[in-house]
């Protein structure tokens, strides 16, 4: 959301003008056709593409896992991908300009078919990762592996391990899920966990696209072992009772006390304002994420109500003597039924749409969090080491004023050590502020993007919904009228 003008962080009239195109823009939309009674497709997400930019949205529909069919929605999954396009988005702050381009290639990652492998305990969900690529550093334009969950934790370690640390923001993989995937393991079938199953394929998908975004995390040698190579070698160290588990928990908490600890007297506003964006949007975007969840639950409520209310008026109509009263009891009966579906339906689409979304964007504000963090210990890194450079030249003092000269000439290796210590700190700190800075305009280029088009097809779902409601009132309303 970056401009020619650095804003204050919140613009109230920039949101409602906002507010006001996504809704006159699914206005329109179904404005230009009209959705029929049986159909069960989904309203087509906003059209972003402008002669600047190209958004793919490739549209994955959620595979059934038993015989029976399992209704789920259309989980879009936004991808940026260019075939010559030069738009750009811009930062203004007290140094230069900051310009996010797109290159020429494209790829578009696609996981499917979750199956489960093996029996009890040990039971794991593999996963077919379908890439299509313009990338020249592939091997081939298709790929397709085998996957599980372990090898997309193993990837993530690695890219974080590599590139954190430079001021990279890397997605955030999908969290582990101890209840979950136990009742996958100790159930005899896959439909008792497909919701599961199905959510956490989904986020899978989302976090190789969000990954394949990137122009840097995108090449990364490791990144496309992991879309080429058939046999990966089983990743171990994901496990929380592993070593490398364990070594990540005290990294952890001593990044937390250094936190605490350490205060880096920030001298560029621009860094203070966008921590101070980053943490606002956090806590706005986990109230917003948990009135979403309340919303989607009420819904399923609803739709539960509602199918016991159509039972009820189907055995009573069974049992009414009026032919009249009967026939519309019978009908009010299947109009509820059609609407509990409605409901079914939109429930769906508040978790996957818009729930599925926020919860994302929160893992991702973490990650934005890691690499301000990593700049944080850059600059203390640098510091420390000017402060033990002029340590080292007090000390070569104090030998020179003693007269200590069997001691000077390594005191002056030490001062030029120490030296080219500090030059590096100091130029380390400088590319990681300019890496954060490209990353938080990506950030923010991705986060409109993905919201605009998120939203509008919420809207035209949640319409379309309102539309089918209304026509089912107004076919049963003569057989009501009918009673005599």
């Amino acid at each position: 959301m970056a401009d020619n003008t650095a804003p204050p962080p919140f613009d109230d009239e920039e949101e409602q003008k906002d507010d006001e195109d996504l809704f006159a823009d699914a206005n329109e939309r179904r404005k230009s056709s009209e959705v029929a009674l049986d159909s069960d497709s989904e309203s087509k997400p906003a059209d972003t593409s402008s002669s600047s930019n190209t958004i793919i949205q490739p549209i994955i529909e959620a595979p059934n896992l038993v015989s029976g069919s399992v209704d789920k929605p259309q989980i879009k999954v936004t991808q940026s991908s260019t075939s010559s396009s030069k738009t750009e988005s811009r930062t203004t702050n007290s140094h230069d300009e900051i310009e996010v381009e797109d290159d020429e290639y494209s790829i578009t990652i696609k996981v499917t078919d979750p199956h489960k492998v093996g029996d009890g305990m040990s039971a794991y969900i593999a996963y077919k990762v379908l890439t299509r690529t313009t990338i020249p550093a592939f091997r081939k334009a298709e790929l397709m592996v085998i996957r599980r969950f372990s090898d997309f934790l193993g990837i993530h370690s690695k890219l974080a391990d590599k590139h954190v640390h430079l001021g990279i923001v890397v997605p955030a993989a999908p969290e582990k899920s101890v209840l979950g995937m136990t009742k996958v393991k100790m159930s005899k079938e896959e439909s008792g966990s497909a919701e599961f199953i199905e959510k956490r394929r989904a986020s899978l998908e989302r976090f190789l696209n969000r990954t394949a975004q990137h122009p840097v995390l995108r090449n990364d040698p490791d990144f496309r072992e992991f879309l080429e190579r058939e046999d990966l070698p089983r990743s171990t160290s994901t496990s929380a009772l592993s070593g490398a588990g364990v070594i990540r928990l005290f990294h952890k908490v001593g990044d937390a006390m250094e936190k605490i600890t350490f205060k880096m007297d920030e001298s560029d506003e621009w860094f203070e304002e966008k921590q101070l964006q980053v943490n606002a949007l956090d806590i706005q975007l986990r109230k917003l994420h948990t009135s979403v969840e309340t919303l989607a639950m009420h819904r399923k409520d609803l739709s539960v109500s509602t199918a016991s209310f159509a039972k009820s008026a189907a055995m009573l109509g069974n049992i009414e003597e009026h032919t009249g009263l009967s026939r519309a009891l019978s009908q009010l009966a299947e109009t509820e039924e059609k609407i509990e579906q409605l409901h079914k339906d939109q429930a769906d689409q508040d978790f996957f749409t818009l729930a599925e979304l926020i919860k994302d964007y929160i893992s991702l504000i973490g990650s934005v969090k890691d690499v301000f963090h990593e700049r944080v210990k850059t600059y203390k890194n640098w510091k420390e080491a000017e402060l033990t450079l002029t340590k080292k030249r007090e000390n070569k003092a104090k030998l020179e004023t003693n007269h200590k000269t069997d001691k000077i000439q390594q005191a002056q290796e030490e001062i030029t050590e120490w030296s080219a210590k500090v030059e590096k700190g100091h130029d380390d700190f400088e590319k990681i502020s300019d890496n954060v800075r490209k990353e938080v305009a990506r950030f923010e280029k991705y986060r409109v993007i993905d919201f605009k088009n998120n939203v509008v097809q919420y809207l035209e779902a949640l319409m379309d919904n309102q539309q089918k409601l209304i026509k089912y009132w107004e076919a049963f309303l003569p057989e009501a009228k009918a009673i005599v």
